[in-house]
């Protein structure tokens, strides 16, 4: 059936009340960022559907089920989506056509009134995809091993975020000591509004690794590029790109990060959206684009 999907969301009128502080954060030397292969300038409608690269590919095609074809790739029922809360609106995850892409996307719907958390918790919302214990092994990073992602995102102009978290990427283990994420890709309200990454180690201590303005990265596609080697000694880096332009928007490289926890089986990557609901006065309907995921390991690649 065909379910009605809410229009583009618009701004509303923040509140003038006073903002919670950001989270103390453990300073951190500043590093330069290693060169990261990537394609600057792209013609971004020429990469659609024909990806036969090294890695594994999830890439929307508007034909295939969206929960099907997700599940095909990450192993079933690894979508953690608000849909048993709210099933007059449908699939909260669905295929829509991008006129800049040219080719359907995927498109992560989320909805302050509506959605919570799996039925789980009501203080927070979750509209995730992820790899997990029932996903093959080469989509998860073990102890020592190498992992590459590459992957692309959009979020809507005049994206809202509020003083409270908003994660649209995360790297979590299974089995762990504790339950924070590894590193996180957080849009968080400021003066102005930033985009962060985040990094917990495993004694719970956490630090800003960088951040950027959230306006260079809404109304455009964006590319990421990660790539770690899993250890208490491990390494870290991430590089954002405007697709379009190739036009470097933040980066961070560390070669000796804690990259792992006590108890460990597995890291595993999380895309979606995933906010808390303390300060919803801040928040608006939101819709969270992606498209052409690659995980890859060891030697492989995503080109």
């Amino acid at each position: 059936p065909t379910f009605p999907h809410t229009p583009e969301p618009t701004p509303t009128t923040r509140p003038t009340a006073a903002l919670s502080p950001l989270p103390t954060s453990t300073p951190i030397p500043t590093l330069v960022p290693t060169p990261i292969p990537a394609s600057p300038a792209v013609d971004i409608a020429s990469q659609g559907e024909s990806a036969t690269s090294e890695g594994t590919y999830l890439i929307a095609d508007g034909k295939t089920d969206t929960y099907e074809l997700i599940s095909s790739v990450l192993g079933w029922n690894l979508i953690e989506n608000p849909d048993c809360g709210h099933p007059e609106f449908g699939p909260h995850i669905a295929q829509e056509w991008d006129d800049d892409l040219e080719k359907y996307a995927f498109v992560f719907y989320i909805h302050v009134s509506f959605d919570n958390d799996r039925c789980k918790n009501f203080d927070r919302q979750r509209n995730e995809i992820k790899a997990y214990s029932s996903s093959l092994d080469y989509l998860k990073g073990f102890l020592g091993e190498t992992i590459t992602y590459r992957w692309r995102f959009k979020l809507d102009d005049g994206f809202q975020p509020s003083s409270n978290f908003t994660h649209i990427h995360q790297l979590k283990d299974y089995g762990g000591n504790i339950s924070s994420p590894i590193i996180t890709l957080s849009p968080r309200i400021g003066s102005p509004d930033i985009l962060e990454i985040a990094h917990y180690d495993s004694t719970r201590i956490h630090a800003v690794l960088g951040t950027a303005p959230l306006e260079l990265f809404t109304g455009v596609w964006v590319e990421a590029y990660e790539r770690m080697t899993f250890g208490h000694e491990g390494s870290y880096s991430i590089e954002l790109r405007n697709l379009s332009t190739g036009a470097l928007l933040l980066a961070y490289d560390d070669p000796n990060i804690d990259l792992w926890r006590f108890g460990a089986e597995f890291v595993r990557p999380k895309w979606g959206i995933y906010r808390s609901l303390n300060s919803q006065e801040y928040l608006r309907d939101e819709q969270v684009h992606f498209d052409r995921f690659c995980l890859a390991k060891g030697g492989d690649d995503c080109p």
